[in-house]
């Protein structure tokens, strides 16, 4: 798998050492909970950027800093803090000449936006508007984007029965069917369409019309509780499959048809841990054991996590096994077995991730296909089994980004 874009949370510092020389696209992120100390001191801002931006690029290609999250909504006694923070580490990112290649923004909530539908109507919380003006004006002196959280299942959650759930999966619909607004006579054939127009207009209403619109975070979960019956596979498949079709469609938004966002899908992986509801922990395309939770229908766009195909299975390496156990398995499968392994050898596209797990994994699915999917030529004596991850894809066109897969 060639991974090309990736978000992180934080700085980690061996994650951004791997990362060196790999030519993968970094965002990392200040965690609110730095935010105090960075927004109060531009010393400690200028040491985060050394320690975290300056020691690393460019062996690391760090593109964007994300500082906070949801922090006006989220925790808005350190809403004073945000532009502090933003401001003092762009001052860090211009002290070492890397202002021009590394952007800086901050992921909003959509609840910041008021009387979202018709996007002709909405407007940010009038509350908030120093703090926002102040932060679009940033934004259009940087030329950096407007980083949303934007979320249609949310917004058909909350309005059953007035917005349908076809309008929020991207399926396809009648004129009849779509969403009007009544101002501009556009239509909706979308929820997140109508949200994303709706920031835009907010952002108008505040003079601003020179800021696009980033999605940093959507997405649909696969499994809710007895309160959640549309967080389902098929409707988290649908929503995050169309998703993409609508994205390499290029074909903006019905208000600003000249603009398509770059998208965030959230995200990688379950999180098991996480508090009720039960939708809270599973949103992600892939369990924590790297099996997938459903295969995105996505044809004739590329390879994506899957091809557009259904029942396909595949052969990998258990989670656990010990590095020598499965280096047996390899050899055989490599040798006596005469699995093709040409792709994992130096220099070839699936030699990295460069460990014997992922190796295995390949070689054990070449021998699996060639086998014709004979569920007994997926043992290795115990250290395979059969899932419907493909580890034979070394390349992805939507990038893996740690929690998030992103749409360019």
């Amino acid at each position: 798998m060639w991974i090309k874009h990736i978000r992180l949370y934080d700085a980690d510092n061996e994650i951004l050492k791997v990362l060196a020389k790999t030519n993968i696209s970094v965002v990392i992120s200040v965690p609110n909970n730095q935010l105090l100390a960075i927004g109060s001191s531009n010393a400690t801002a200028a040491t985060w950027v050394g320690r975290n931006v300056a020691a690393y690029y460019p062996e690391t290609l760090i593109t964007a800093i994300s500082v906070g999250d949801e922090v006006l909504t989220a925790i808005p006694s350190s809403a004073p803090l945000l532009m502090p923070a933003i401001e003092s580490l762009y001052s860090a990112l211009v002290a070492t000449n890397l202002h021009t290649q590394i952007k800086i923004s901050t992921p909003m909530a959509a609840s910041l936006v008021l009387d979202p539908f018709p996007p002709s109507q909405a407007f940010f919380n009038q509350t908030l508007t120093p703090i926002i003006s102040r932060l679009l004006r940033f934004l259009s002196r940087t030329k950096s984007p407007l980083m949303m959280n934007l979320y249609p299942y949310y917004v058909f959650m909350q309005n059953k029965g007035v917005v349908p759930l076809d309008n929020s999966l991207f399926k396809p619909l009648t004129p009849l069917k779509e969403m009007v607004d009544p101002n501009t006579l556009l239509h909706y054939a979308n929820v997140l369409d109508a949200m994303i127009d709706s920031v835009y207009v907010s952002m108008k209403n505040l003079n601003f019309t020179d800021v696009v619109v980033l999605v940093t975070e959507t997405g649909w979960p696969s499994k809710g509780d007895s309160k959640e019956p549309y967080a389902t596979i098929d409707n988290a498949n649908t929503y995050n499959s169309n998703l993409i079709k609508h994205v390499f469609d290029c074909s903006g938004t019905p208000l600003r048809p000249e603009i398509t966002s770059s998208m965030y899908v959230y995200e990688l992986f379950n999180e098991d841990l996480r508090s009720p509801p039960v939708s809270e922990a599973n949103w992600g395309l892939f369990y924590g054991n790297s099996t997938a939770v459903y295969l995105l229908h996505v044809s004739g766009i590329g390879t994506f996590l899957a091809n557009d195909t259904t029942n396909q299975t595949y052969c990998i390496a258990i989670d656990g096994v010990d590095a020598r156990t499965l280096q047996v398995a390899l050899d055989w499968a490599c040798g006596p077995g005469r699995a093709n392994c040409t792709e994992i050898q130096p220099g070839e596209d699936c030699y990295h991730p460069n460990n014997v797990k992922n190796h295995s994994s390949y070689a054990f699915d070449s021998y699996f296909q060639v086998e014709g999917k004979d569920p007994g030529s997926c043992d290795f004596k115990g250290v395979a089994m059969i899932t419907t991850t493909d580890p034979s894809k070394c390349y992805i066109e939507i990038y893996s980004l740690g929690k998030y897969l992103f749409l360019p």
